[in-house]
């Protein structure tokens, strides 16, 4: 059979408070989130690993407060006196350990938005202090907020979150392929959307259902990729 040709179809991320998924592994953050407008000297670092959740977490804080949302990267060129006018969620703040423009942007948006009387939400993954920030004031006050952290999911979790992946996909999986993955995949978000983009593109190309054993494939090619099975 001709290999089937591979159209990439949207994938529509739920964001919503309702889609976030309350677990032992996230229910501090959200309760932190949730506290909102209460939060210690105005402002709240989301910190935990990749697909954690620190997103949907900020998107739920977006649409309850009205905050504007940009990633950290993207600060050396936005208006920060505009910026500082409401609420502010700032994404991947490690991402400009390395730019000093950004920095000093991020450090003025920190004390204009609090001095405003608005509130100011953080992300990026780990110790703020372990971040690489070099401006010595930023330090100081990435260190000086209260953090908010997401582990790494316990089994509930993980078998809901690879739910969310599937259906952000429009994908329905068989009823046992979610259980399986569960109880043999590593135990970590990015493995979950590795494993579902694989199962993805894998089950398109071959035009096959996802199943156990198309998920036994992609699993056996993750944790060796010299096996035959399947191609990136």
């Amino acid at each position: 059979m001709p290999e089937q040709l591979n159209l990439t179809l949207p994938v529509r991320t739920a964001l919503g408070r309702d889609d976030f998924f309350v677990s032992p592994a996230n229910a501090m953050a959200l309760g932190l989130v949730e506290s909102w407008p209460n939060w210690p000297g105005g402002k709240l670092l989301l910190s935990g690993p990749p697909g954690a959740g620190k997103t949907h977490l900020t998107h739920v804080w977006a649409a309850r407060s009205g905050a504007d949302i940009l990633v950290a990267s993207d600060l050396a060129q936005a208006d920060i006196p505009a910026l500082a006018r409401g609420p502010v969620a700032v994404e991947d703040v490690p991402s400009i350990a390395g730019d000093d423009a950004a920095q000093t942007a991020l450090f003025h948006l920190h004390n204009l938005v609090l001095a405003e009387g608005h509130s100011l939400l953080l992300t990026g993954p780990g110790d703020p202090a372990h971040w690489g920030l070099t401006l010595p004031d930023l330090k100081s006050r990435m260190q000086g907020t209260t953090v908010a952290t997401l582990e790494e999911p316990d089994d509930t979790l993980l078998a809901v979150i690879l739910a969310k992946l599937f259906n952000d996909r429009q994908l329905m999986p068989h009823p046992d392929v979610i259980p399986y993955l569960v109880g043999r995949m590593d135990r970590s978000f990015d493995a979950a959307r590795e494993i579902v983009e694989r199962l993805d593109a894998l089950s398109l190309s071959e035009q096959r259902p996802l199943t156990r054993a198309l998920a036994r494939r992609v699993l056996d090619a993750t944790e060796n990729p010299a096996l035959p099975g399947w191609t990136s």
